[in-house]
């Protein structure tokens, strides 16, 4: 009775779970990036399982957890362009920081992330009893050039310095105070997730910044381009000028492959504000909070690539509508041809036409008196054979009929030649409409 896909879509819903965390604990986390071999996530997955002797996923997983035998946690995620591996494992002493989570994983495992680990965090999680000893030591801990702190979701605080230290890792250091039921793992969640989707949505950063520079040279040949077509008045500069921006309009083109990557830049770029709202910040008095820092320097660079992907359109919009007018221009100035060349062959018709008129009166003359030669020597035959006619008078008096009936052969003829023209034009229009 149920649609094939009802099932699937309604666990969807389900199917990326929060942490469940009750106690101080320790979180590894890793992001995976590659555009070149969309296949590490899953390899990556299955090989950890079988070096640390964890069950396969299914095939075509999007979402896995596991516990391992060395005591750590693994969630794993596949998303469309990455996937993260998430490692939690109780922290029972002081050693902050250390790589606790990861702890039994082969090297060769690691060496596999080369040039993939996209993002990289280390999180520890305390409980009253570790808390107060840690925040009065904070700087040992989180020692970055900007502290970012604040009260979240009315339970504990998160303290950050958004640095990449030397060992590749960024520090999250959260307390709970009073954090109801599995809020301290959904606060672990919100905050790896808001590093890797803020990582995500940058990079389209390099991509605007390249752009800027390519469209800057754009604008530039653009601008050079608008100048001449004001000053251009000939048909052939006119053509020039219209290839020249048919260039142009190419190299924008090629740059909107890029649009692919501003419109996911976009998308994650609200996943970062959604999930920094969730938190329910409040100051700590002297810190910056995380929804301060981002709007200080994550948002720039969002509006950065915003304002660029839109310069872009702007470039293509002036590009075509400058690529519309020199058509124009250009279809008026051949118009203005066509009809000075239709003009032209009109004065040559009509000059064909008086010509021709002049040789069909020297044509009949020339008929005419062909015709009254034969008759004169047709006459002077029958006067010698006694026939009572006389050869000059006769003559005379055939010159008029003769003329007259030379005159209506031509028209006779002229106007079938004309019919025939005619008819032969109107069944190749049939033709071509057909």
């Amino acid at each position: 009775m149920d649609h094939p896909l009802r099932a699937a879509l309604a666990a969807e819903l389900h199917a990326r779970p929060f942490l469940k965390v009750a106690e101080s604990v320790s979180l590894t986390h890793y992001g995976i990036y590659t555009e070149h071999n969309p296949s590490i996530h899953e390899t990556l997955l299955r090989a950890l399982c079988q070096e640390t002797g964890m069950p396969l996923p299914a095939e075509s997983a999007t979402h896995y957890s596991a516990q391992s035998l060395c005591g750590w946690l693994l969630k794993w995620e596949r998303h469309t362009e990455f996937s993260t591996f998430t490692f939690v494992v109780p922290r029972r002493d002081g050693a902050y920081f250390d790589d606790i989570a990861t702890h039994g994983i082969p090297e060769e495992w690691f060496r596999r992330l080369e040039g993939s680990r996209f993002v990289a965090c280390r999180m520890e999680l305390l409980t009253r009893e570790c808390a107060h000893a840690v925040r009065a030591t904070l700087s040992q801990w989180i020692d970055g050039p900007i502290l970012v702190g604040s009260n979240v979701l009315g339970g504990g605080q998160v303290f950050c310095d958004w640095n990449v230290r030397p060992d590749g890792f960024m520090r999250f250091l959260v307390v709970d105070d009073d954090f109801r039921e599995e809020q301290g793992g959904r606060l672990l969640q919100r905050l790896y997730e808001i590093e890797t989707y803020r990582m995500m949505a940058l990079l389209a950063l390099p991509i605007a910044r390249r752009m800027s520079r390519e469209l800057d040279e754009i604008h530039v040949s653009l601008q050079s381009l608008m100048h001449s077509m004001d000053s251009t008045s000939t048909a052939g500069d006119d053509s020039q000028l219209l290839v020249k921006l048919t260039h142009l309009a190419v190299r924008v083109e090629s740059l909107s492959g890029a649009g692919g990557r501003f419109s996911a830049s976009r998308a994650y770029e609200k996943l970062v504000l959604t999930r920094i709202h969730e938190l329910r910040e409040e100051r700590i008095e002297g810190m910056p909070t995380i929804s301060e820092f981002m709007d200080r320097r994550f948002a720039p660079a969002m509006e950065t690539c915003r304002s660029v992907w839109s310069r872009h359109e702007q470039i293509a919009a002036r590009i075509a509508r400058a690529v519309d007018l020199l058509r124009t221009r250009v279809n008026l100035a051949q118009e203005k041809d066509i009809t000075r060349l239709l003009a032209g062959m009109e004065r040559t018709g009509r000059s064909q036409l008086h010509l021709q008129h002049a040789v069909e009166g020297l044509s009949v003359a020339a008929i005419s008196y062909y015709v009254l030669s034969l008759a004169a020597a047709a006459f002077k035959a029958l006067h010698l054979m006694s026939f009572p006619i006389e050869p000059d008078l006769a003559e005379g008096l055939a010159i008029a009929p003769v003329i007259l009936a030379v005159i209506a052969i031509t028209k006779r003829t002229r106007a079938r030649s004309a019919k025939r023209t005619s008819g032969t034009e109107t069944h190749r229009n049939m033709n071509q409409s057909v």
